[in-house]
Order: C-alpha cells, then structure tokens, then sequence
C-alpha cells in the first residue's frame, strides 16, 4: 500500500496579529482570516468515470472587504492545470456547487482527467481585497489517484557520444535515453543515470536527465519527445579506465524501469 504525507497549511490574517507557520506567505495585516479549505476523505481525490469535477473552497471569517477569490490548481508534474484564474464564487449557484450566497464561503468545481498524472497535487488559493491587495492566503496539498493501473516505465536506445575518447582538456558527453510509460510521459518523475568508476565504486548520486529541448544547456533537442538527455563533461582529474552509466526511470506512482548500462572509456 502506498503511504504519502499530506500538509494542509491554512494560513490567517489577522490585523495585529503575528503567528509562525512553515512557509511565510504574506505579512500584512488583513481583516479577514481563512477558516477551511476542503478535505477529502485519506486526503485523496479518485476519478470516478462520468464525475470527474473536483470541489473547491475556501472559507473566511467575513468577505465585507473582499473583491474576488481564486486559486491555482497543479498537478504531480508541477504543471498548472487552470489556464486562467480560476474563480471561487459565494454565490449560492448549484453549478459552481456554492451552497448558500454570502456565507462567506467560496466554491467552485473543476474538471479533472484520467490523463492527469497521479501523485500529489497543489492548491493556491489567493484573496484580493477592495483595495486590489492580493494575498497568498492558503496552499492545500491532495493525492490525485487518476483510476488508471499503474504501469512501470521501459527505457530502452541508451546513447552516450563519444563513448571512447583521450581525455587532454575539458570534454563534452552527450548522453540520451528513450522512455516510454503506457500511464503517459506526464506518469514520469524522473529519469537518471548512476556512474561506477572503473574501480567499481559509486557515490550512487542519481544525475537527472532532462526532455525539455533546452539543447544549450541539457543538450535535449526536442521536449516532451521521450528522449531524456544530459550533457556531462570530464578532464584530466578523471580516473583512467572504463566506466559504467547505469540507466534508469521512476513514475510517479514509484514504479521503476528497467535498467540500462553503458560503457565509457575514458584514456
């Protein structure tokens, strides 16, 4: 069974008053306070085929100065799932599943999808008061179970270029591997290779490779293509010998690939 650790961090505002939290998020003083957010039950939201509208709120101590409330919802992947802001309402409508206008409690729902990576998920919920002052006002944490089996990645066409070179000054290696994840590339956390020097240790540091086609910086032609690269660089202070490249992949639901080695010869 996998365990995770979910934090709710509810964070008040109130006009001379100071609290301590875990993260500093904003320290003007406001005349409101948050009071909830939403809760799940195990902390979990499962699509459910036909239903897949997640509800979300936020609720205040009062709204007597307040212009508008919304949030910014991210998914496992870090990547932001509403395009706009997205508005919470306290307007009573059933469609946004507000249920009573004006208590201060702001809903709305929004759409969920099998093809949204599972794994934890990020609600930044802000405030804008009259006085069009925005705040940072709460940050909710939730696991998204996408109701997909989960499938481990398959890396496979290791490359690394050149894979045998005289070492006289500073040298390049371009460094490249296929993965492929029936959960969906967006299912990947990581992909990444461990060095053996030729003595055989390793500090097992994994070195993170990269499918965003920063090709200056990562060496990756194109991003989200599947192919992970990573340019590394050796000198003289290298030890002579053959080295091993020990590839390999994780998803977000902590499966982990196959595993590929590679040889160098460094002279």
């Amino acid at each position: 069974m996998r365990k995770f650790y979910i934090v709710i961090l509810l964070f008040a505002f109130i006009s001379g008053c100071e609290k301590d939290f875990d993260e500093i998020i904003d320290v003007t003083a406001s005349d409101f306070q948050v009071t909830g957010t939403n809760s799940y039950p195990s902390n979990t939201f499962r699509y459910v085929s036909g239903d897949s509208l997640i509800t979300i709120y936020l609720s205040l101590s009062n709204s007597e100065n307040i212009a508008s409330v919304y949030c910014d919802i991210f998914a496992s992947d870090e990547t932001k799932l509403n395009s706009n802001l997205f508005s919470l309402l306290d307007n009573g409508n059933s469609a946004s599943g507000d249920e009573r206008a004006g208590d201060n409690k702001f809903t709305n729902k929004f759409p969920l999808s099998r093809q949204n990576p599972i794994g934890i998920y990020k609600i930044n919920y802000y405030v804008t008061d009259n006085g069009g002052n925005t705040k940072l006002a709460a940050i909710q944490q939730f696991y998204y179970d996408n109701a997909q089996s989960n499938v481990a990645p398959v890396i496979s066409n290791a490359l690394m270029d050149p894979d045998t070179l005289v070492v006289t000054d500073t040298t390049a290696i371009q460094t490249s591997v296929q993965v492929a994840d029936d959960n969906g590339l967006n299912d990947i956390e990581s992909v990444y290779f461990v060095v053996y020097k030729p003595d055989g240790t390793t500090n097992n540091f994994q070195t993170t490779m990269f499918d965003n086609g920063n090709i200056n910086e990562h060496g990756d032609e194109t991003a989200a293509d599947g192919i992970f690269s990573r340019i590394i660089q050796v000198d003289q202070s290298n030890a002579k010998g053959m080295y091993r490249f020990e590839f390999s992949s994780k998803d977000r639901g902590g499966f982990l690939s196959n595993t590929i080695n590679y040889f160098v010869l460094i002279q």
